[in-house]
């Protein structure tokens, strides 16, 4: 059996949940004696991609040199995603594969399909569940393509349930039984570096603070934690740098020495959820959530809300607090930085739980739909 992956993903993501499943994915399939997997890349700058050693495959390209202008590296990225989109097509048209794997949602593929099977992966429905957060040109026609290619798609694969029922219930004209149901994994490094410039005693926030991310809530909720124990922290491990609204909250709520921002290398991350007294992840949907399987790895106990994917990833291991309650979620905190027994209790649910989950076990059910596909 032959499938072969797009490049889409990998045009538009230097870094990534979305190019981390698949170069997962991939390097899972590329094992299996009855599989041949190949992917219509030949340009990229993502870092999953040279991390695992596919850079040998590809003519990964990176450019953070900073002696490039930047709008000659918007065009050269133009170029590569030309080429690497045109070498799609190419593929396309040989007609040398079983199924057809699209990495995000442009249709541009559908034309050149000639009957061929393709398997689309439904990230989450966040697009139509928050329209309030997505009012650009560029999102409208992600909604409008998503639609598109779930109508026309062979099979699709659902990322957790809660993706699935939302498909279904946004959509109801979607034949119900083409879709699947597949859990990501994690990748986390479970390596400690100790020399890491972090405080005795925080709270972590990982990722994009912007948005339904949820920053500003989660904040003002646990600001009088803060304000009550000089000694305690939030860590912002990534986002970028703290911009001026998050910085004009900080100094209203009176917390400019308490909240930092860090960025951090992959092998890094492991160090800071493993020191944290706990992770909060206060997002208002995810369509599944890998954070919180990386912070359980790591023996780094969840405080998130009760809603979207959220119990399917974390089970009874995960401590849930009601979404825009800020009283619950300042309680839930509170009970895991304050209470040991409460927080050793919970790393050990957590650890139990993560191991319900491996990129093996994806690559297994995803190739089962592949096979499905291409009956």
């Amino acid at each position: 059996m032959k499938i072969v992956f797009d490049s889409q993903i990998f045009n538009d993501q230097k870094f990534g949940g979305i190019s981390r499943y698949f170069t997962e994915l991939y390097l899972a399939l590329s094992k299996e004696k009855s599989v041949v997997v190949e992917s219509t890349v030949l340009y990229s700058e993502n870092m999953h991609l040279k991390e695992a050693g596919l850079h040998q495959n590809y003519m990964n390209v990176v450019l953070a040199q900073r002696w490039i202008p930047k709008f000659i590296r918007k065009k050269i990225l133009k170029r590569f995603k030309s080429i690497n989109i045109n070498n799609s097509i190419k593929v396309l048209k040989s007609g040398n594969f079983d199924v057809f794997v699209p990495t995000y949602y442009s249709p541009y593929f559908l034309e050149h399909l000639n009957g061929k099977p393709f398997v689309l992966t439904v990230y989450d429905m966040i697009h139509e569940i928050l329209p309030q957060y997505f009012t650009s040109a560029y999102d409208i026609e992600t909604v409008k393509n998503k639609k598109l290619l779930m109508e026309q798609a062979t099979k699709i694969i659902a990322i957790s349930e809660s993706t699935k029922t939302d498909i279904l219930k946004i959509y109801p004209h979607i034949d119900a039984s083409k879709i699947e149901v597949v859990y990501l994994s994690h990748s986390i490094k479970l390596e400690h570096t100790a020399n890491l410039d972090l405080p005795k005693e925080y709270i972590l926030f990982v990722g994009n603070r912007t948005i339904y991310k949820n920053f500003q809530f989660f904040l003002k909720s646990i600001a009088v934690l803060l304000q009550e124990n000089p000694n305690l922290y939030v860590v912002c491990a990534g986002g970028n740098r703290i911009y001026s609204g998050e910085q004009k909250l900080i100094r209203e709520l009176k917390l400019t020495e308490q909240v930092i921002q860090r960025n951090f290398e992959d092998y890094e991350l492991s160090t800071y959820y493993a020191n944290a007294y706990c992770f909060v992840f206060a997002s208002e949907y995810e369509g599944f959530g890998i954070p919180v399987l990386e912070s359980m790895a790591c023996g780094c106990p969840v405080v998130l809300a009760n809603h979207s994917s959220f119990p399917e990833v974390a089970g009874d291991a995960g401590v849930y607090f009601e979404l825009n309650n800020p009283d619950d979620l300042r309680e839930k905190v509170a009970s895991l930085v304050f209470n040991k027994a409460e927080r050793d209790l919970y790393i050990e649910k957590g650890l139990e739980q993560v191991k319900k989950f491996s990129w093996q076990k994806t690559a297994d059910e995803c190739l089962k739909v592949f096979e499905k596909a291409a009956q």
